[in-house]
């Protein structure tokens, strides 16, 4: 049996082809849909967890090196694994929020695939986390559905890390691949997501068009020219019909991010000044939340740096705001501040204020947005996506005669206005903003493997 496996940089999906028609299968309790996210004890837990209790084999020798090596730290640190010890999903999320010091998470282990400068002891704990995933999310669609399920077809951005990187996207794909081959998946293909999204659009097409996805998706903004009609249906070759692409890691992540800098972080220090006047250090305030920056996160999490924030909480004006600031790195709050924001974006979808509230050690901090306060605070990120429409346009020779927007970031109707805005009098239109993707994959699995 074959499947569409929509692997997100927020969410994760899978749709098997029942009757011609796309269904997707639960992975959660009822929920066709499963966070990306993963904690464990421990670090070295994820590949120790993943040999003894999932069955997944190293890949090569830096494999076993690095199972070996994380066995011997487990051991060390008197950690002996138990089943459950490594969650996913909402599971893993829930046990981080409950206690942030006491587990290894990460959210989205898709936004640093690709990313420059990783050696290969890096490569090989990514290729664990995303393959663990993978796993659980493949026993999980397996229980659902009764069936062995054996190959797929795997969305992927145009550009997993940056513009035009060649080296990036082969390493990220490859790292996919590997992943899902020790996973347990025999055939596997890729697709384009915004051409899966497309695939899926086209379904409904009783005439041929020329459709521009755009994809907003968690980590990335992927946008697509695409012919789509009866003519293309079916067809296995659809090189012809693509006439432009492009992508950058610019997603729902980076105006979660934006939003959690530009109006959370004043309450732990941003745009404060030190008793000399001068004002502090930016990245201070930026490194604990780019939960998508592998160095950014390294940089304020080192030991070293605790001395540098408390040397500043000591020449700060409002000393009380930085306590803050060191209470984020002692409980390594950054994703708690980033999940506050994307809460604040959530709400402000439908209303023109959202009121948070956030623990912080012994304090409520209590914070009110307004929807012009998030447009502000997104302005970068969604100038770079508006860029990526100008860019695909520019690419073709035609026009589109319909807009079909999709993926989780673009239900907020400030975005489709920035797009209205971009393309005046080229009608918009939505499908399943969370399930476009998936079901566009398994309609070209029907294709590849059917």
């Amino acid at each position: 049996m074959f499947i569409g496996f929509d692997y997100g940089t927020a969410n994760c999906s899978v749709a098997m082809m029942d009757n011609g028609e796309p269904r997707l299968l639960p992975l959660e309790g009822d929920s066709h849909f499963i966070p990306s996210t993963i904690c464990a004890p421990t670090r070295e837990s994820v590949a120790e967890y993943l040999y003894r209790f999932m069955q997944v084999q190293p890949k090569d020798s830096a494999g076993e090196q690095a199972l070996r090596r994380a066995i011997n730290l487990n051991r060390e640190e008197d950690i002996e694994l138990q089943l459950g010890d490594v969650q996913f999903g909402q599971h893993a999320l829930d046990t981080y929020l409950s206690d942030p010091q006491e587990v290894y998470y990460v959210k989205s282990p898709k936004s640093f695939l690709g990313a420059s400068g990783l050696h290969a002891t890096q490569l090989v704990f990514f290729e664990d986390l995303v393959c663990s995933m993978m796993k659980n999310i493949k026993s999980q669609a397996e229980l659902s559905s009764q069936q062995d399920i054996t190959q797929a077809v795997i969305g992927r951005p145009i550009n997993f890390h940056g513009r035009g990187g060649i080296d990036a996207n082969r390493q990220a794909e490859s790292i996919l691949l590997h992943a899902a081959t020790r996973a347990g998946f025999k055939d596997i293909e890729f697709q384009f997501e915004p051409v899966a999204a497309g695939l899926e659009y086209e379904s409904t097409l009783s005439q041929n068009q020329t459709v521009l996805v755009v994809d907003i998706g968690g980590g990335t903004t992927d946008c697509s020219l695409i012919e789509m009609g009866p003519d293309w249906q079916q067809k296995t070759d659809r090189s012809a019909s693509l006439l432009g692409h492009s992508g950058q890691r610019v997603g729902g992540n980076d105006l979660d991010i934006y939003l959690a800098f530009k109006q959370i972080m004043p309450l732990f220090g941003f745009g404060t000044q030190m008793n000399s006047g001068i004002e502090m250090p930016i990245t201070q305030f930026w490194n604990p939340i780019a939960i998508n920056n592998v160095v950014a996160q390294k940089d304020f999490y080192e030991a070293a740096n605790f001395k540098s924030l408390k040397l500043l909480q000591k020449e700060a004006k409002e000393p009380e705001k930085l306590a803050r600031l060191l209470a984020a790195y002692q409980h390594t709050l950054g994703y708690q501040i980033v999940r506050k924001a994307e809460e604040a974006k959530i709400g402000l979808s439908d209303a023109q204020k959202h009121s948070l509230m956030m623990p912080v050690a012994s304090e409520l901090l209590e914070l009110d947005i307004r929807l012009e306060q998030m447009v502000d605070a997104v302005e970068t990120p969604v100038q770079k996506m508006m860029d990526l429409v100008t860019e695909v346009i520019s690419q073709a020779t035609k026009k589109p005669d319909v807009i079909f927007m999709t993926g989780g970031s673009a239900r907020s109707p400030f975005l489709r206005q920035a797009l209205e805005l971009q393309l005046p009098n080229v009608p918009i239109v939505s499908g399943n903003y969370f399930g476009s993707v998936t079901a566009g994959l398994a309609r070209w699995g029907q294709t590849v493997f059917g």
